[in-house]
């Protein structure tokens, strides 16, 4: 029950609020201006603004920003919960946004129009009210409700009136940042409260539906900006143009928010974005993503390719260029969203508004398949800043190369290879003026120091050997190993083939089952991962007697029976032909045991018993427990294998258009079971995972552009020529690294040791007998040394032992070490 009247003013109670959330995750549109002076990026979902991003793509300050529509008497509606939506995109090429919300009677209408100042850190959204109910006009109230989660905090922000001669504006402030809020034609009255105990919607909804509390200031704590919308046409002075005399029938008005690093510097950017009309800052912000567009002679064929006439191949790319950060330019997020995010506190403060090298690389590849190269060749930059001195790159980084968590994925460490490859190959030009041979050399050396087997797999669950981390490695080796010998680097070349060979040799022997369970009569086919231990993996692991624990309560299992379709970038880097029988017998067990018949078209799961997803009971994923949907991005991939393997990718391609929503977005995860209409959860539609995902519309991107020029564009063609048309199987060296201790050499290979500093090597082929001393050899590339042991010459059963001298150190390994040949 409510205790103060209007009149009270001063300090708002209840602090510091209810345990701060962030929003939901499905997002329906985002936008940013295209240029970079506009440093702020919003989302849309459940028809309004819910995360505004700012100064940096990595940063949300806000939670949601809607409107309270009441006629003081009898109603209070919540625009996202009690209004019916509706979403357009009225320019093409633009993230430029129309929402429709009407009241689910018809009694009322609200349009609005919704941008970012082409030229300012404001965000523009567009109203109009239109009252169709003749009962209402002259009554209804709207009431604009916003909650600031500055810095990516929803707790300690504090608020208060901000009052600039005759403006009315609300101000928020955590540290440094800064958030001015406020409307063209001012607020009547304004408050600011503690959320869940004095904030403008308990005012509303704990009485008779008026708005009693006016509260001048509030925090730190877990705040909300509440103004009343002058409808009266008397507000703030400097206001231009006419108003309806019946008090709301046909109003317009715009709501405005701008940041800076103080409050008059916010509040000044606010009144010169109101200064300029919106048709003006509409035509600026159409006109520069429309200068964003693909050129012409690269959409040539895209409407052919599409079951859409290219919507959403040109919203894709649009959604990707506005996912990179205006500041550090060429740092890409993987989301604006955080999935479930409505379930996470302040404690989770990345969400998936981080740089994932392996995303990054997917999404700007994608963007160079649509003959975009400023973006392609900036993230490469990028990534030659964050790169370690030991060759690898952060799992995930905020956009400034700060890691946030410390995992190690070889695929990953491996995709900037990749794309040098191919910013090589379609812009040598722009290449050459971009100094990268270091980064390719580190990159080298750190996938042969580290792996083969990953400590991650590309879900981030698993350690152990992955025919999709090992594909990608190979693929990067052959990479820059092109690169390197067009470079004059000739010796780094030669060492990276050789190893991409002994990989490649033993992609079976690693990767393969041939007591597999799922499909009567094929045993032998492809696991999603071989388990090993991450701190020292075994070398010679076998799929078929190991077991593996899955993540989020996916349980214990044989590993042969835990597939996936990690196994098809083989086909799609060009490691094996699309033919292979072992890849076509792969196929049937993946399709038997993850395709889901969509109402959309096919889809697909990552794995059996995948706990990583929407409860059962539609719930969201939470306590590390919950059941894995269908991706998106997997009918993508399993689309680029129809096309290299010579059928018609299109379904596929129109599958995706519909797994889209209506905005446009497309998501991380599908809802793929009987429909759950209380918990909005309908067969083949979003689910509550992150969306857009950057990596889906990259997958959507590519998968187009492969249709239209008939080949698969991320094949890198090298490695193309070497393993699938060349059928290359065969390595003359085993590989030995402290990581990778080899303890079989089929006879007939000599045995590589390679070390990270120089070292001589005692040994010896007869219990020690005999020693024979070598030294090892600069690799010519990072710090690799490496010596090749002549085992060629030994039969099968002899037993090879070596220990190593530390040149540097001055002192010997005080181990030894052992090989038998077979």
């Amino acid at each position: 029950m409510k205790t103060l009247t209007h009149t009270d003013r001063g300090s708002a109670f209840g602090g510091p609020g209810i345990p701060p959330r962030w929003s939901h995750s499905n997002k329906e549109g985002i936008g940013t201006s295209y240029h970079t002076a506009c440093r702020l990026w919003f989302s849309i979902s459940h028809g309004i603004i819910d995360e505004v991003y700012c100064p940096t793509v990595d940063t949300p300050n806000t939670r949601d920003l809607q409107l309270l529509i009441t006629d003081g008497e009898t109603f209070c509606h919540e625009e996202k919960r009690h209004l019916h939506h509706k979403i357009e995109i009225p320019e093409r090429e633009a993230l430029f946004y129309k929402l429709i919300n009407s009241e689910p009677n018809g009694r009322y209408r609200l349009t609005k129009h919704i941008l970012t100042d082409p030229h300012h850190a404001t965000l523009l959204i567009h109203h109009r009210l239109e009252i169709m109910d003749q009962s209402l006009r002259g009554k209804l109230r709207l009431f604009a409700l916003l909650a600031p989660h500055l810095g990516g905090h929803g707790g300690d922000n504090s608020a208060r009136w901000l009052n600039l001669v005759d403006r009315t504006f609300l101000h928020a402030q955590r540290n440094n940042i800064h958030l001015v809020f406020g409307c063209n034609r001012g607020f009547s009255r304004r408050s600011v409260g503690y959320v869940g105990a004095s904030d403008g919607w308990t005012d509303l909804y704990n009485g008779s539906f008026q708005m009693d509390w006016e509260f001048s200031t509030a925090g730190p704590g877990n705040v909300a900006l509440f103004g009343e919308v002058d409808l009266s046409g008397t507000g703030d002075s400097h206001v231009p143009g006419p108003i309806s005399p019946d008090g709301g029938h046909g109003a317009e008005f715009i709501l405005g928010v701008s940041f800076g690093d103080s409050s008059v510097s916010a509040a000044t950017k606010l009144l010169q974005s109101f200064a300029a009309p919106f048709e003006r800052h509409r035509a600026a912000y159409v006109k520069q993503w429309q200068r964003a567009a693909a050129e012409p002679d690269q959409e040539k064929g895209i409407s052919e390719s599409t079951g859409d006439g290219g919507h959403l191949w040109r919203l894709s790319r649009a959604v990707l260029l506005a996912h990179e950060d205006k500041n550090f330019e060429g740092a890409l997020i993987a989301s604006l969203s955080t999935p479930w995010g409505e379930t996470k506190t302040d404690d989770d403060s990345g969400g998936y508004h981080l740089v994932w090298t392996r995303d990054l690389v997917q999404s700007v590849s994608a963007l160079l398949a649509t003959g975009q190269v400023a973006t392609p060749l900036r993230a490469l930059l990028w990534l030659t800043c964050i790169q370690k001195p030991d060759g690898a790159f952060p799992q995930n980084s905020w956009i400034d190369g700060r890691p946030y968590w410390g995992g190690v994925q070889l695929d990953e460490m491996a995709a900037p290879l990749l794309l040098a490859w191919r910013l090589w190959r379609a812009a040598p030009d722009e290449f050459h003026r971009a100094v990268f041979r270091p980064v390719l050399a580190g990159a080298i050396a750190f996938l042969i120091t580290a792996g083969p087997a990953s400590s991650q797999d590309r879900w981030e669950e698993n350690s152990g050997y992955s025919p999709f981390t090992l594909a990608t490695v190979i693929a990067a080796c052959c990479a820059g190993a092109d690169l390197a010998r067009a470079h004059g680097a000739d010796g780094l070349a030669d060492f990276a083939l050789a190893y991409a060979d002994w990989l490649n040799a033993h992609l079976e022997e690693w990767c393969v089952a041939s007591h597999g369970e799922l499909v009567p009569g094929i045993p032998r086919h492809y696991v999603r991962i071989t388990p090993t231990d991450p701190t020292l993996p075994d070398p010679h692991p076998n799929p078929d007697g190991l077991e593996i624990t899955l993540a989020n309560g996916g349980g214990a299992h044989p590993a042969r029976n835990i597939v996936g379709g990690d196994f098809l970038h083989l086909v799609r880097l060009g490691i094996r032909a699309a033919d292979d029988p072992l890849v076509c017998d792969s196929v049937v067990v993946l399709d038997a045991a993850l395709k889901r018949d969509l109402p959309g078209g096919p889809g697909w799961r990552r794995y059996p018993f995948d706990g990583y997803g929407q409860k059962e009971d539609g719930g969201a994923f939470k306590d590390g427990v919950g059941e894995g949907r269908c991706w998106p991005l997997l009918t993508g991939e399993r689309g680029h294998y129809e096309l290299a393997i010579g059928r018609d990718p299109l379904p596929y391609i129109i599958a995706m258009e519909k797994f889209a929503n209506d905005g446009g977005m497309m998501p991380e995860q599908l809802w793929d079971a009987d429909d759950l209409p209380e918990s909005e959860m309908y067969r083949g539609r979003p689910s509550g995972s992150a969306m857009p995902l950057c990596w889906s519309h990259a997958e959507y991107l590519s998968l187009v552009c492969s249709k239209r020029d008939g080949k698969v564009f991320d094949r890198i063609e090298p490695a193309f020529q070497r393993y699938a048309v060349g059928s290359k199987r065969d390595c003359s060296l085993e590989m030995w690294t402290f990581r990778h201790r080899t303890r079989r050499v089929p006879a007939g290979h000599g045995l590589r040791l390679i070390t990270s500093a120089p070292a001589r090597i005692r040994w010896s082929a007869d219990g020690w007998q005999n020693e024979k001393d070598l030294d090892t050899t600069p690799a010519g590339f990072s710090e690799l040394h490496f010596a090749d042991l002549p085992l060629n010459q030994y039969g099968p059963g002899t037993v090879v032992e070596w220990t190593f001298f530390w040149r540097e150190s001055n002192h010997w390994e005080k181990q030894n070490f052992q090989a038998q040949i077979v």
